[in-house]
Protein backbone atom coordinates (compact mmCIF):
# COMPACT_ATOMS: atom_id res chain seq x y z
CA UNK A 1 0.00 0.00 0.00
CA UNK A 2 1.42 3.38 -1.02
CA UNK A 3 1.21 6.45 1.21
CA UNK A 4 -0.29 8.44 -1.66
CA UNK A 5 -3.08 5.89 -2.14
CA UNK A 6 -3.81 5.90 1.60
CA UNK A 7 -4.02 9.71 1.54
CA UNK A 8 -6.50 9.54 -1.37
CA UNK A 9 -8.71 7.11 0.55
CA UNK A 10 -8.69 9.38 3.59
CA UNK A 11 -9.56 12.39 1.43
CA UNK A 12 -12.61 10.51 0.13
CA UNK A 13 -13.90 10.24 3.69
CA UNK A 14 -13.20 13.89 4.48
CA UNK A 15 -15.64 16.46 3.12
CA UNK A 16 -15.74 20.23 3.03
CA UNK A 17 -12.95 22.02 4.85
CA UNK A 18 -12.11 18.96 6.92
CA UNK A 19 -8.97 17.21 5.75
CA UNK A 20 -6.00 15.32 7.12
CA UNK A 21 -2.71 17.03 6.35
CA UNK A 22 0.11 14.90 4.96
CA UNK A 23 2.36 15.86 7.85
CA UNK A 24 -0.27 14.56 10.31
CA UNK A 25 -0.51 11.32 8.37
CA UNK A 26 3.27 10.92 8.34
CA UNK A 27 3.39 11.53 12.09
CA UNK A 28 0.72 8.92 12.71
CA UNK A 29 2.41 6.38 10.43
CA UNK A 30 5.78 6.95 12.14
CA UNK A 31 4.13 6.27 15.48
CA UNK A 32 2.59 3.06 14.12
CA UNK A 33 6.04 1.98 12.87
CA UNK A 34 7.47 2.64 16.32
CA UNK A 35 4.71 0.56 17.91
CA UNK A 36 5.44 -2.32 15.54
CA UNK A 37 2.11 -2.19 13.71
CA UNK A 38 3.40 -1.46 10.18
CA UNK A 39 6.56 -1.53 8.08
CA UNK A 40 7.41 1.53 5.98
CA UNK A 41 9.56 0.50 3.02
CA UNK A 42 10.30 3.81 1.22
CA UNK A 43 6.68 4.89 1.13
CA UNK A 44 5.23 1.39 0.73
CA UNK A 45 3.32 0.30 3.82
CA UNK A 46 2.90 -3.28 5.06
CA UNK A 47 1.07 -4.50 8.14
CA UNK A 48 3.08 -6.48 10.64
CA UNK A 49 1.65 -9.63 12.19
CA UNK A 50 0.65 -7.62 15.26
CA UNK A 51 -0.88 -4.88 13.10
CA UNK A 52 -2.90 -7.37 11.06
CA UNK A 53 -4.21 -9.00 14.23
CA UNK A 54 -5.14 -5.64 15.76
CA UNK A 55 -6.79 -4.53 12.51
CA UNK A 56 -8.89 -7.68 12.44
CA UNK A 57 -10.05 -7.02 16.00
CA UNK A 58 -11.03 -3.42 15.17
CA UNK A 59 -12.88 -4.56 12.04
CA UNK A 60 -14.76 -7.16 14.08
CA UNK A 61 -15.66 -4.56 16.72
CA UNK A 62 -16.63 -1.62 14.49
CA UNK A 63 -17.78 -3.32 11.29
CA UNK A 64 -19.23 -6.54 12.73
CA UNK A 65 -17.17 -8.57 10.29
CA UNK A 66 -17.62 -11.86 12.12
CA UNK A 67 -21.29 -12.78 12.68
CA UNK A 68 -20.73 -14.80 15.87
CA UNK A 69 -24.27 -14.42 17.22
CA UNK A 70 -25.85 -15.19 13.85
CA UNK A 71 -23.85 -18.40 13.32
CA UNK A 72 -24.66 -19.68 16.81
CA UNK A 73 -28.34 -18.76 16.50
CA UNK A 74 -28.55 -20.47 13.11
CA UNK A 75 -26.94 -23.68 14.33
CA UNK A 76 -29.05 -23.82 17.49
CA UNK A 77 -32.39 -22.94 15.87
CA UNK A 78 -31.81 -25.23 12.91
CA UNK A 79 -30.74 -28.16 15.08
CA UNK A 80 -33.62 -27.74 17.54
CA UNK A 81 -36.17 -27.38 14.74
CA UNK A 82 -34.82 -30.41 12.87
CA UNK A 83 -34.76 -32.55 16.00
CA UNK A 84 -38.28 -31.54 17.03
CA UNK A 85 -39.63 -32.26 13.55
CA UNK A 86 -37.92 -35.68 13.38
CA UNK A 87 -39.09 -36.75 16.85
CA UNK A 88 -42.61 -35.45 16.24
CA UNK A 89 -42.87 -37.36 12.96
CA UNK A 90 -41.47 -40.49 14.64
CA UNK A 91 -43.82 -40.48 17.63
CA UNK A 92 -46.90 -39.37 15.70
CA UNK A 93 -46.35 -41.76 12.80
CA UNK A 94 -47.36 -39.16 10.20
CA UNK A 95 -47.64 -40.01 6.52
CA UNK A 96 -44.57 -39.15 4.45
CA UNK A 97 -46.13 -36.39 2.32
CA UNK A 98 -47.88 -34.66 5.21
CA UNK A 99 -44.83 -34.89 7.47
CA UNK A 100 -42.45 -33.66 4.75
CA UNK A 101 -44.67 -30.68 3.92
CA UNK A 102 -45.02 -29.72 7.59
CA UNK A 103 -41.28 -30.11 8.14
CA UNK A 104 -40.34 -27.93 5.17
CA UNK A 105 -42.89 -25.28 6.13
CA UNK A 106 -41.73 -25.20 9.75
CA UNK A 107 -38.04 -25.02 8.91
CA UNK A 108 -38.55 -22.37 6.22
CA UNK A 109 -40.56 -20.23 8.64
CA UNK A 110 -37.83 -20.42 11.29
CA UNK A 111 -35.08 -19.58 8.76
CA UNK A 112 -37.00 -16.63 7.29
CA UNK A 113 -37.88 -15.36 10.77
CA UNK A 114 -34.23 -15.52 11.80
CA UNK A 115 -33.19 -13.63 8.67
CA UNK A 116 -35.78 -10.89 9.22
CA UNK A 117 -35.06 -10.59 12.94
CA UNK A 118 -31.32 -10.24 12.51
CA UNK A 119 -31.64 -7.72 9.67
CA UNK A 120 -33.92 -5.44 11.67
CA UNK A 121 -32.46 -6.17 15.10
CA UNK A 122 -28.88 -5.91 13.91
CA UNK A 123 -29.41 -2.55 12.24
CA UNK A 124 -31.18 -1.16 15.30
CA UNK A 125 -28.61 -2.47 17.79
CA UNK A 126 -25.61 -1.32 15.77
CA UNK A 127 -27.06 2.15 15.21
CA UNK A 128 -27.62 2.49 18.95
CA UNK A 129 -24.02 1.36 19.62
CA UNK A 130 -22.68 3.80 17.03
CA UNK A 131 -24.62 6.70 18.53
CA UNK A 132 -23.22 5.87 21.98
CA UNK A 133 -19.65 5.55 20.68
CA UNK A 134 -19.91 8.77 18.67
CA UNK A 135 -21.27 10.63 21.72
CA UNK A 136 -18.33 9.43 23.82
CA UNK A 137 -15.81 10.41 21.15
CA UNK A 138 -17.41 13.83 20.70
CA UNK A 139 -17.24 14.38 24.44
CA UNK A 140 -13.54 13.49 24.46
CA UNK A 141 -12.80 15.81 21.53
CA UNK A 142 -14.66 18.71 23.13
CA UNK A 143 -11.63 19.19 25.43
CA UNK A 144 -9.45 20.40 22.52
CA UNK A 145 -8.72 24.06 23.36
CA UNK A 146 -8.31 25.30 19.79
CA UNK A 147 -11.79 25.96 18.39
CA UNK A 148 -10.87 25.37 14.75
CA UNK A 149 -9.08 22.12 15.49
CA UNK A 150 -11.95 20.99 17.72
CA UNK A 151 -14.55 21.64 15.02
CA UNK A 152 -12.33 19.94 12.45
CA UNK A 153 -11.99 16.85 14.66
CA UNK A 154 -15.73 16.69 15.36
CA UNK A 155 -16.53 16.95 11.65
CA UNK A 156 -14.00 14.23 10.85
CA UNK A 157 -15.60 11.91 13.43
CA UNK A 158 -19.01 12.58 11.89
CA UNK A 159 -17.73 11.68 8.42
CA UNK A 160 -16.04 8.57 9.79
CA UNK A 161 -19.25 7.31 11.36
CA UNK A 162 -21.06 7.96 8.08
CA UNK A 163 -18.69 5.49 6.42
CA UNK A 164 -19.07 3.02 9.28
CA UNK A 165 -22.86 3.19 8.97
CA UNK A 166 -22.71 2.04 5.33
CA UNK A 167 -20.24 -0.74 6.07
CA UNK A 168 -22.19 -2.01 9.07
CA UNK A 169 -25.38 -2.06 7.01
CA UNK A 170 -23.74 -4.39 4.50
CA UNK A 171 -22.31 -6.52 7.31
CA UNK A 172 -25.74 -6.84 8.91
CA UNK A 173 -27.31 -8.04 5.66
CA UNK A 174 -24.50 -10.57 5.17
CA UNK A 175 -24.84 -11.79 8.77
CA UNK A 176 -28.62 -12.18 8.44
CA UNK A 177 -28.16 -14.22 5.25
CA UNK A 178 -25.66 -16.45 7.06
CA UNK A 179 -28.08 -16.91 9.96
CA UNK A 180 -31.01 -17.86 7.73
CA UNK A 181 -28.92 -20.18 5.57
CA UNK A 182 -27.28 -21.85 8.59
CA UNK A 183 -30.68 -22.36 10.21
CA UNK A 184 -32.11 -24.00 7.10
CA UNK A 185 -29.12 -26.28 6.46
CA UNK A 186 -28.70 -27.35 10.10
CA UNK A 187 -32.37 -28.34 10.23
CA UNK A 188 -32.72 -29.75 6.73
CA UNK A 189 -29.92 -32.34 7.00
CA UNK A 190 -31.51 -34.47 9.76
CA UNK A 191 -35.00 -34.01 8.27
CA UNK A 192 -33.88 -35.17 4.82
CA UNK A 193 -32.07 -38.13 6.36
CA UNK A 194 -35.18 -39.16 8.27
CA UNK A 195 -37.50 -39.00 5.26
CA UNK A 196 -35.17 -40.62 2.73
CA UNK A 197 -33.41 -43.44 4.60
CA UNK A 198 -35.02 -46.80 5.47
CA UNK A 199 -36.02 -47.68 9.02
CA UNK A 200 -34.47 -47.87 11.58
CA UNK A 201 -31.50 -46.18 9.93
CA UNK A 202 -33.52 -42.99 9.36
CA UNK A 203 -33.87 -42.08 13.03
CA UNK A 204 -30.33 -43.13 13.93
CA UNK A 205 -28.70 -41.07 11.18
CA UNK A 206 -30.93 -38.06 11.89
CA UNK A 207 -30.01 -38.04 15.57
CA UNK A 208 -26.35 -38.55 14.66
CA UNK A 209 -26.45 -35.53 12.33
CA UNK A 210 -27.99 -33.33 15.03
CA UNK A 211 -25.40 -34.57 17.51
CA UNK A 212 -22.62 -33.79 15.04
CA UNK A 213 -23.84 -30.25 14.39
CA UNK A 214 -24.42 -29.50 18.07
CA UNK A 215 -21.61 -31.52 19.60
CA UNK A 216 -18.84 -30.66 17.16
CA UNK A 217 -19.53 -27.56 15.03
CA UNK A 218 -21.52 -25.53 17.56
CA UNK A 219 -19.50 -26.46 20.64
CA UNK A 220 -16.17 -26.00 18.85
CA UNK A 221 -17.20 -22.61 17.45
CA UNK A 222 -18.46 -21.35 20.82
CA UNK A 223 -15.38 -22.63 22.62
CA UNK A 224 -13.04 -21.01 20.11
CA UNK A 225 -14.73 -17.61 20.17
CA UNK A 226 -15.38 -17.44 23.93
CA UNK A 227 -11.98 -18.92 24.93
CA UNK A 228 -13.80 -21.34 27.27
CA UNK A 229 -12.88 -25.01 27.60
CA UNK A 230 -14.91 -27.18 25.25
CA UNK A 231 -16.21 -29.40 28.08
CA UNK A 232 -17.90 -26.42 29.74
CA UNK A 233 -19.29 -25.26 26.41
CA UNK A 234 -20.51 -28.77 25.59
CA UNK A 235 -22.41 -29.06 28.87
CA UNK A 236 -24.06 -25.64 28.42
CA UNK A 237 -25.01 -26.37 24.82
CA UNK A 238 -26.46 -29.83 25.47
CA UNK A 239 -28.53 -28.61 28.44
CA UNK A 240 -29.98 -25.65 26.52
CA UNK A 241 -30.77 -27.67 23.38
CA UNK A 242 -32.31 -30.50 25.46
CA UNK A 243 -34.55 -28.08 27.36
CA UNK A 244 -35.65 -26.40 24.13
CA UNK A 245 -36.51 -29.73 22.48
CA UNK A 246 -38.38 -31.12 25.52
CA UNK A 247 -40.43 -27.95 25.97
CA UNK A 248 -41.27 -27.90 22.24
CA UNK A 249 -42.41 -31.53 22.32
CA UNK A 250 -44.52 -30.97 25.47
CA UNK A 251 -46.22 -27.91 23.98
CA UNK A 252 -46.77 -29.70 20.67
CA UNK A 253 -48.17 -32.77 22.43
CA UNK A 254 -50.62 -30.77 24.53
CA UNK A 255 -51.91 -28.71 21.59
Amino acid sequence: MQKSWLKQQIDKVCTGYVCVEMRDLDKTLDQMVTEGLIHDDRGTLHLTEQGAKLGKEWASLLLKKEPILEVIAGLVDGSVTGLVVVLSAFFAGLALKAAAFAAFLTLSSVAITNFSSFVLGGITEDLADMITLQTLMNYSLSDIPDKQEREKSLKLVKDLFGVLHKEIGRSNLFAAIICGTTTFLAGMLPIMAYFTLPKPLDLVVSLALVGTVVGIFLVRYRSKRSKVHWKVTLLETVVIVAIAVIVSLIIGGSA
